[in-house]
């Protein structure tokens, strides 16, 4: 019970920063943002300053149909891992509004290459599909993007800047 007990304690601390106040988590600018880090296994997506103490988390994203490993191979369903960038945002996506994700790099499309396959690309940090008329899609159902409610994509927009580095972890 102990144990337990310690575990929910510490799990409290990681996800908490007792170190700022509510109205300094509401002022977060694009100028704090030094990185951002999306931890599959865990479901969120954390914005990070430059000391990597998070300003904003947000917990339920959705993944590629395979969610379970790094992306290998156009079409596997899986979505990446590894430090990438965020390069441009994409203003006209067919996902409400989505930010680059630099995948593949030099390593990945070495991998694919090896094996005679082709690393994919276009993966994004996206909203809900333009024609889903309100609410969320279900599940895990990119096809190796991280999907995130059209609310969250917006603050994401205005916070992370083209050139922001991106930590994607199992």
């Amino acid at each position: 019970m102990a144990r337990y007990l310690l575990s929910i304690v510490l799990s409290l601390i990681l996800l908490f920063d007792w170190t700022r106040t509510e109205a300094e988590i509401a002022a977060v600018s694009a100028a704090d943002v030094a990185s951002v880090r999306v931890e599959k296994r865990a479901r969120r997506l954390l914005l990070l300053d430059s000391d990597g103490r998070a300003l904003r988390i947000v917990t339920g994203i959705q993944l590629g149909d395979d969610p379970l490993g790094p992306k290998r191979f156009e079409g596997d369903e899986r979505t990446p891992e590894g430090r990438y960038v965020i390069d441009y945002a994409n203003p006209s996506s067919s996902y409400h509004l989505s930010l680059h994700i630099s995948y593949p790099d030099a390593r990945d499309r070495a991998y694919a290459e090896s094996r005679g396959r082709s690393a994919g690309g276009q993966i994004f940090i996206h909203g809900q599909p333009n024609a889903l008329q309100g609410g969320r899609m279900e599940g895990d159902w990119t096809d190796g993007c991280i999907a995130l409610s059209n609310e969250e994509i917006e603050e994401l927009w205005q916070l992370v800047p083209d050139g922001t580095p991106i930590d994607i972890v199992g």
